[in-house]
């Protein structure tokens, strides 16, 4: 019984140690010509996870290219930024095409900006290259219940934005000294990642949105193509022959992540009905990039 227990154990043993070699070598030997997927999808509120699959793509050396999916409407400002860092630090190694789904719009096309390759559909909502804060004010209804806030601070502006009451002139001016320098960061930012002229970005960065095919006549994106285009195109730039094997990293279920997926798909709804600027969906006393 012993006996047996011992070559079951050593058994285990043996398939655990093959196992991890084979992990290895997929991992490090190029087996195969491989593509991986990233998809960014719903609200950019975290840029940890798409980073992270940045970053383990770009060190394995089966991996030649990167198509990366964004079906965003934005989010907050610095998690786009840090995308777009990684975006840029990857692309010096190994090839990235975006492959834009039906909205790619203010952090959404922040992100694409520095790929090797941006593709659009003929009707995705993409650019709205602006910032936005919006602020709640529940003055007027706090008046009408007789309910005041005592605030005790260190300093004048410390409780600037309070939703407890209105906007003084010189906060105002703050905030807005504010908005327009991250917009200009993003201005910049775009400028540096589509290799355009600084003046000509801003000409286009009053936060108006384009569609797909607006956006390539003005050299926001390369091409028009669905997603399994932009596979194509970056097995083409990666020289790729033949088809190319999809890699992509299968996501644990969250429901942080499905409550922020249901309020992205509300915006992209209202996006349907929009002619104008974009709007809609998460209201918070911090800049957005939507």
């Amino acid at each position: 019984m012993r006996k047996a227990c011992k070559l079951v154990a050593w058994a285990l043993l043996i398939l655990a140690a093959l196992g991890l070699v084979s992990h290895y070598l997929s991992r490090k030997l190029p087996i195969g010509d491989r593509i991986a997927l990233i998809s960014v999808e719903g609200a950019i509120l975290s840029s940890k996870d798409t980073i992270d699959e940045l970053r383990e793509y770009a060190d394995d050396d089966s991996i030649k290219a990167i198509v990366m999916r964004v079906d965003s409407p934005g989010g907050a400002v610095v998690p786009s930024q840090e995308i777009y860092e990684e975006v840029k630090k990857v692309v010096a190694v190994k090839k990235v095409v975006v492959s834009m789904g039906s909205v790619a719009a203010s952090g959404g096309y922040y992100i694409s900006a520095p790929a090797s390759r941006i593709m659009a559909n003929p009707a995705t909502i993409t650019g709205s290259i602006g910032v936005i804060m919006e602020i709640p004010n529940f003055k007027g209804l706090m008046d009408k219940l007789g309910v005041k806030s005592e605030v005790i601070t260190s300093g004048k502006h410390k409780d600037m934005a309070s939703v407890f009451r209105g906007i003084g002139e010189e906060e105002r001016e703050i905030l807005q000294s504010v908005m327009n320098d991250i917009h200009e960061q993003f201005i910049t930012a775009v400028a540096e990642g589509r290799h355009m002229p600084i003046e000509k970005v801003r000409e286009l960065a009053d936060a108006r949105i384009f569609t797909g095919r607006q956006a390539k006549a003005l050299g926001l994106v390369d091409a028009i193509g669905n997603l399994q285009d932009a596979i194509d195109e970056a097995a083409k730039l990666a020289g790729i022959k033949g088809k190319p094997n999809i890699v992509t990293r299968k996501k644990e279920f969250s429901v942080f992540d499905y409550i922020s997926d249901s309020i992205s798909r509300q915006i992209v709804g209202a996006l349907d009905s929009l002619t104008g600027a974009l709007t809609g969906g998460l209201t918070a006393a911090r800049p957005m990039v939507r």
